[in-house]
């Protein structure tokens, strides 16, 4: 289960406010300061800093094509009063779905396969829904959340892991133990996929599927993202984190991703905070395709820069230009996706006019992504602040407020 769709709401009522206005119209409401300056927008998130409960966070926005602000703020370790920097790493959860999309663009363009491919063409092992055995699934029904393949909330946060090793002796390590997430090695992702989709698997349950035919009805599904990146690894017949890392995050730079823990220095960690005086130990995740992503506010700012200037058609950094434009290409009929979350689903990128945008959260970590294929301008945020409960997600939000504000402002008036 993964982070409150609420944030899709608040980016509509923020973000999408911004992009939808051109010179010739104001902001229905426009911000308490005018920003016109980085210096005066490093000063203004200051004191959303002061404000929040954030422990740390970072901003990168984009305009024109280029970085215009990119920030880090407060601690990435209270204890060790070590700050938050552009360089520091954290993960970015679900906004790691959007690199699944890369690569699955990537392999299309390679050959391996087509968005209606059967995905049981490609797997070692049949997926079949026992409540729809006939049906066919599509890698276009895995990429927009409408594979019948559902989360079964406990089963998936069995899937996390604290890391052996790992202090557990915290308030952190409480939480995580009271929604069944245990200290152990973790699995591969073969391993995890076949028990929780195979008959007679250790995690498999007919609640592992919903009654609905592929293709007609949106529910989004971290465990069929993570089924999609092990299709790119079957037919590639190379790992998923590799081909990533070869296809995607080299080329574009990205030299601090990782999905493994080991690859990252201590002192160029995030801790993840429960509450500022709470950190949460490192943890992992079985299903790490789909949220566990580690990387840097330096290094989003190269992805997102990319992904601007892709949707028009500005780079073939990737892939082609058509494959770009096969990323945030509407791919759901009008009505599929829930009108209060999106417009349509492009290959995991959530479409709403022409804003396309990503959230992402897991415990003790937030995200956001949004950017705009007309305006050629994007933002980017993440914090090691939990938002993860009620209370959680209500100060992520306002944390969330008083951070846009000023870069919406800046965003305006530069």
């Amino acid at each position: 289960m993964k982070f409150s769709h609420f944030l899709n709401l608040l980016l509509l009522l923020t973000i999408t406010t911004f992009f939808a206005c051109d010179d010739d119209e104001p902001m229905t409401e426009p911000p308490v300061a005018t920003i016109t300056t980085a210096e005066e927008l490093t000063e203004a998130l200051h004191d959303a800093y002061d404000n929040t409960d954030a422990p740390g966070f970072a901003v990168t926005v984009v305009e024109n094509n280029e970085i215009v602000y990119q920030e880090a703020f407060g601690q990435a370790d209270m204890a060790a009063n070590r700050a938050y920097t552009n360089t520091t790493v954290q993960p970015i959860g679900s906004i790691s779905k959007t690199f699944i999309a890369a690569a699955v663009v990537k392999a299309i363009e390679d050959g391996y396969f087509s968005l209606d491919t059967d995905i049981n063409e490609i797997l070692p092992f049949e997926v079949v829904n026992p409540k729809q055995p006939d049906a066919t699934i599509r890698i276009r029904d895995l990429v927009t959340h409408t594979s019948g393949l559902v989360d079964e909330g406990d089963t998936y946060w069995q899937a996390y892991h604290i890391l052996p090793g790992e202090s557990t002796s915290s308030e952190g390590a409480d939480v995580l133990f009271s929604i069944g997430v245990e200290q152990r090695e973790g699995q591969s992702l073969h391993d995890f996929l076949s028990s929780y989709y195979l008959p007679g698997g250790a995690s498999y349950s007919e609640d592992n599927f919903a009654a609905t035919a592929p293709g007609n009805t949106w529910d989004y599904s971290n465990i069929a993202s993570s089924l999609t990146a092990y299709v790119v690894e079957v037919a590639t017949n190379t790992p998923y984190d590799q081909y990533l890392k070869e296809n995607v995050l080299q080329p574009l730079g990205m030299v601090n991703a990782t999905f493994d823990w080991t690859e990252v220095p201590p002192t160029q960690a995030a801790v993840m905070y429960w509450e500022k005086d709470s950190p949460f130990p490192v943890y992992s995740n079985d299903s790490y395709p789909d949220g566990s992503l580690i990387v840097s506010n330096a290094d989003m700012g190269k992805y997102m820069l990319d992904m601007v200037r892709g949707v028009s058609g500005q780079s073939t950094t990737l892939f082609s230009s058509a494959a770009y434009q096969l990323l945030f290409d509407g791919l759901l009929s009008e009505g599929v996706t829930p009108a209060h979350l999106s417009e349509n689903q492009g290959v995991f990128w959530s479409l709403d006019g022409s804003t396309i945008f990503h959230t992402g959260g897991d415990p003790g970590i937030a995200t956001f992504l949004s950017f705009d294929r007309l305006a050629q301008t994007g933002i980017y945020i993440a914090t090691n602040m939990d938002a993860s409960t009620n209370p959680h997600q209500a100060a992520y939000e306002a944390f969330l407020q008083e951070v846009v504000t000023p870069v919406v402002s800046f965003m305006e008036n530069n």
